[in-house]
């Protein structure tokens, strides 16, 4: 599922080696580029795309993912000198006989998306309740959100709409309900769930009410945070934690996505736990198996 087809695959390692050896990349460029083209090339495998079929429009709408899930700026300059690299390579080994890329542009500074934390800054952030002097009343119940805003990328309407009947903490998932009521299953890292637990078990039932329902998260009336609360709440950790940038909890759904994207996971597998719906076609987009989901979180996800 997540392996080239030989045609692809040869292509790419004959690159790979080019720009290792006569173009004297670093070993750290090399590896971006690895990344970035394997992801553009399952994308287009997935469409059942031969290489000599692929068209600029192909690659707009593979960029266009990008920017739709979420990826900063400066990352899909990266993938787009990548793929224009790539396909130049292609022509001059006449591999390809046009060069599909030759006319795609690098983003303009406009389009850069919201902030986007940096691992270091993410760590500071998530350590930020625990720093509080004296502790608040409600640090383990915003110590649990932010971990789980991190874990998931789920958007804050979603959040505060967690019932605790949503959790199977021990599968490691936890049941979203995105817009237009669609569901899906996105999976929790080990410090999202034992934060959950350690709220459920030592917080959430002393604010529990006649009204509270099952959500998860509530407020000191028992009943469910409201979008406004959460993002007062994070911009309070944020400048806490001496963040200068302009934070909002939607900032760590990009950061989520951001992460994972940088460190190699599948563009499918991040817009199915983000609950993405994709701009190409439906025929395009195929179903991801929940263990292999489950794998690529844990595997590229800084908290995984």
């Amino acid at each position: 599922m997540n392996t080239l087809h030989h045609n692809y695959q040869n292509a790419l390692d004959s690159y790979l080696n080019y720009i290792l050896i006569e173009r004297n990349f670093s070993a750290n460029t090399s590896e971006s580029y690895s990344n970035d083209l394997k992801r553009y090339l399952l994308f287009m495998q997935q469409s059942s795309r031969p290489m000599t079929e692929i068209t600029n429009r192909h690659i707009e709408e593979f960029i266009g993912e990008l920017y739709s899930i979420g990826l900063e700026a400066s990352s899909i300059a990266r993938n787009i000198s990548a793929i224009r690299s790539f396909h130049k390579f292609l022509v001059v080994e006449r591999l390809l006989e046009t060069n599909p890329a030759e006319n795609i542009h690098q983003p303009k500074k406009a389009r850069y998306l919201p902030s986007v934390l940096t691992v270091d800054e993410t760590i500071r952030l998530l350590a930020a309740p625990q720093a509080m002097n004296p502790p608040g009343k409600y640090v383990i119940r915003d110590k649990a959100i932010l971990e789980l805003l991190y874990a998931t990328g789920v958007r804050v309407s979603e959040l505060v709409n967690i019932q605790q009947q949503n959790l199977f903490l021990d599968a490691g998932f936890v049941r979203i309900f995105g817009k237009g009521s669609k569901e899906r299953l996105v999976p929790i890292g080990g410090s999202a769930i034992s934060w959950i637990k350690r709220y459920q078990t030592e917080l959430r039932f002393s604010l529990v009410q006649r009204n509270s329902d099952d959500y998860l998260f509530l407020n000191a009336r028992g009943i469910k945070l409201s979008r406004m609360a959460l993002f007062t709440m994070v911009q309070k950790y944020a400048g806490m934690s001496g963040i200068e940038k302009n934070i909002s909890p939607h900032t760590f759904r990009h950061t989520f996505a951001t992460h994972l994207l940088e460190g190699g996971a599948d563009l499918r597998a991040v817009q199915e736990m983000l609950g993405h719906r994709s701009i190409v076609t439906t025929q395009i987009y195929t179903h991801i198996d929940r263990s292999f989901i489950k794998e690529v979180h844990k595997t590229f996800h800084p908290r995984g």
